[in-house]
């Protein structure tokens, strides 16, 4: 639509221009016939034979065709100053053989066509000056060949004061209007090419947009394959350990039944945080209360201790959501893995970041010894990706402690959980 509206502008600074040649040149006629028709009878200066009108009428159907062939042959403006050269001339021998009447008509007629195809508003004063003095010279000349005196420069001036009046006046109101109109068609153009650009703008959003939610709907979909399904996995793993042991040790297999019921917990939670993402829907927890909800579940039906200090802090739901899945992973690997039943979990602000520390009392084992599995190896994926620092700390019988710093403010992942 831009584009059309574009070419609409182009058409119509085309159709204008082609309708002030034409009006132009009309006038130029009818203004020829008038001083024709003027000096019907006259004689010629300087005691020539024939009567004027022989000299005039040949002038003004000269002067008619080089205007016509210069308004629609020549476009570059450097070829047209040699016909500029020839209406001096002919306007010349027309105010000689006339009595100078409608002379600055026919001026006025020229330097309107300048006027319209110069761009540069200095060329115009220059050619509009100088068209001024040429056509005072041309009447002192005409009045010389008339009978008069060529000295009289003073008193041409005031004969044609009028005439003067009026090429100034044009000048004034004729470069006002076209650099007014001038302005509107840059304007209309630039206006054309924004409204272009907006809707390109427009369209790349769009694109932008709904490759965004296809991206976030990968996301939740590796996030669920890759947290929801360890979960799983995980509860079946500690179901099956829980059968093989059930008869020899009984306090073990409810031990292993209870840490695969809190992992199944943890997994059903990210599956409905996942599902609410997918749907739109969000939550309505402060960070706070998210994070003191999965402690009071871990808690329920089990004889785990989570003890909590936490700050009511404020930061995006990609870190809302990474804080949650850390507490969720740590809680269940230390259960899991190192047989804690207590746990200390901290989440302070300071300096514009937050400090995350879960401790457990689970069995532990020597730094030397420790290396990442799944769930702790996807967590410190996102701690860097959040431009965050993450830690492990555990020695043989002190437990495990995991040590998370990431900015409130800082980079946001998409990646995030």
């Amino acid at each position: 639509m831009a584009r059309e509206k574009l070419t609409d502008i182009l058409t119509r600074r085309g159709f204008l221009v082609r309708v002030s040649k034409w009006l132009l040149l009309s006038v130029l006629i009818l203004v020829g016939v008038i001083v024709t028709v003027r000096c019907w009878g006259d004689d010629s200066p300087a005691g020539l034979a024939w009567p004027a009108w022989y000299i005039v009428l040949p002038a003004v159907l000269l002067l008619v065709g080089e205007n016509a062939v210069k308004m629609w042959a020549v476009k570059r403006s450097a070829y047209k100053i040699p016909f500029y050269a020839v209406d001096i001339f002919l306007l010349l021998i027309i105010t000689i053989f006339t009595d100078g009447s409608f002379i600055s008509t026919f001026y006025i007629v020229i330097l309107s066509e300048f006027y319209i195809w110069q761009e540069s508003l200095s060329g115009n004063i220059a050619m509009g000056a100088s068209s001024i003095g040429v056509f005072l010279i041309t009447l002192v000349v005409s009045g010389y060949f008339r009978g008069g005196e060529i000295g009289n420069f003073f008193s041409t001036v005031s004969d044609a004061f009028n005439d003067l009046i009026l090429l100034v006046l044009h000048f004034l109101v004729v470069n006002f209007i076209i650099q007014i109109w001038r302005k509107n068609r840059e304007l209309d153009a630039t206006m054309a090419e924004l409204s272009e650009s907006n809707r390109e703008l427009k369209r790349l959003n769009e694109e932008h947009r709904a490759l965004a939610v296809l991206e976030e709907r990968q996301r939740i979909a590796k996030d669920i394959h890759d947290t929801a399904g360890h979960s799983i996995t995980t509860v079946i793993m500690q179901t099956e350990a829980a059968k093989l042991v059930i008869d020899k040790d009984p306090e073990d297999a409810k031990f292993k039944i209870a840490a695969a019921n809190l992992q199944a917990r943890h997994a059903l939670e990210e599956l409905r945080e996942s599902v609410h993402l997918l749907s739109g829907a969000t939550e309505h927890l402060t960070v706070r209360e998210s994070l003191l909800s999965i402690a009071r579940e871990s808690m329920e039906g089990t004889e785990i201790v989570v003890r909590c200090n936490v700050d009511d802090v404020e930061c995006d739901e990609a870190k809302r959501r990474f804080l949650c899945n850390s507490l969720k992973e740590g809680i269940s690997n230390g259960l899991r893995h190192g047989g804690a039943t207590a746990f200390l979990f901290e989440l302070k602000q300071e300096g514009g970041k937050l400090h995350f520390l879960l401790s457990d009392n689970g069995a532990g084992m020597a730094q030397s010894e420790f290396t990442e599995g799944f769930g702790l190896s996807g967590m410190r994926t996102r701690t860097e990706a959040l431009g965050g620092e993450i830690s492990f700390v555990t020695e043989r019988d002190e437990g495990f402690e995991i040590h998370i710093t990431i900015p409130i403010d800082g980079k946001k992942s998409g990646d995030q959980s």
